[in-house]
């Protein structure tokens, strides 16, 4: 495969902009709500944000300059005036009332009005909260901190969390965040979106507890295998230990191995390929330890086991 390699100081501001909007993505966003120091109220959408830590609870956004003319946003503006802001977690149902109040309204502009949203009052900060969305931080602006002077420059906006505000219809039965009842949007490149439906969600196993065994402790029977991919390799090295003897055994004598093994006799590639298959689909069935079994079975069958 081919590779176009480039410096980034070689680029026109527009050029960078696309490949590393595009590149890093999705991208959550919030909505932040800020006031100037005469109480008027902006509310302004940014994907250039994320949490840092959690002890303190700390998040950061980014209100560029402008690409165009170089321009300091309103949300930049107030926080400087008004170290204060609500991050709101923007979700599908207000995806299109959050593109509108990004658009460039004149200063003392209200989004909340011009979009159609609905102003919470806040416990400990006087910006308000978006009613809408699922949940909301009221935050205290802790530092600020330009990045440059040029278009296009970020401007970190520390923003420790001092207030929640948890809608709870976004619940489940434990009081808890529902993943899927949130249907949070991200952004992608240029126009693009995306929405975190049940159908694009999975889970992966974490190796918090266990250390898993590792891609490099597979047989190379599988590292060279055509039908294992990267992920099919990563999940048997995410494994805590070696299939047991009596997974390995049970797997040797089932009617699918069997066949396998019966109709490529004399054919090892083949069956080794087939075995393959069906480790791959144990994995897609959440069977880990059946599917490293069975890897194990090829190794030995190329072995002459």
């Amino acid at each position: 495969m081919s590779t176009i390699s480039i410096d980034p100081k070689e680029l026109l501001q527009p050029a960078l902009h696309n490949y590393l909007l595009t590149a890093i993505a999705p991208r959550p966003i919030c909505f932040a709500s800020t006031v100037d120091e005469h109480g008027n109220v902006n509310l302004s959408p940014f994907s250039y944000f994320n949490m840092f830590s959690t002890n303190p609870p700390i998040m950061i956004f980014s209100p560029t300059r402008r690409g165009r003319d170089n321009t300091t946003k309103h949300t930049w503006d107030n926080v400087q005036k008004v170290p204060e802001v609500v991050i709101n977690v923007v979700n599908y149902p207000i995806v299109e009332q959050m593109s509108l109040a990004s658009t460039e309204y004149e200063q003392g502009i209200n989004e909340f009005i011009k979009a159609g949203l609905t102003e919470g009052k806040s416990v400990k900060v006087k910006p308000p909260r978006v009613v809408e969305s699922p949940v909301s931080f009221e935050c205290k602006v802790t530092e600020i901190k330009s990045l440059g002077e040029g278009p296009g420059a970020g401007n970190l906006v520390f923003a420790e969390v001092v207030y929640i505000h948890v809608r709870e219809d976004y619940l489940d039965e434990n009081q808890n965040l529902d993943t899927g009842k949130l249907d949070l949007v991200a952004r992608m490149g240029g126009s693009w979106y995306c929405r975190a439906i049940p159908e694009a969600l999975f889970q992966i196993p974490k190796p918090i507890h266990a250390k898993g065994i590792g891609v490099d402790r597979l047989p190379d029977s599988a590292k060279d295998s055509w039908v294992l991919t990267g992920n099919n390799l990563g999940r048997l090295g995410n494994f805590p230990h070696w299939p047991e003897q009596h997974v390995v055994l049970e797997l040797r004598k089932s009617e699918k191995v069997m066949q396998i093994l019966h109709d490529n006799r004399t054919n090892a590639q083949t069956c080794i390929d087939q075995l393959h298959q069906l480790a791959q689909q144990l994995l897609l069935d959440h069977k880990t330890e059946q599917a490293l079994a069975v890897v194990v079975l090829a190794d030995q069958v190329l072995k002459g086991g």
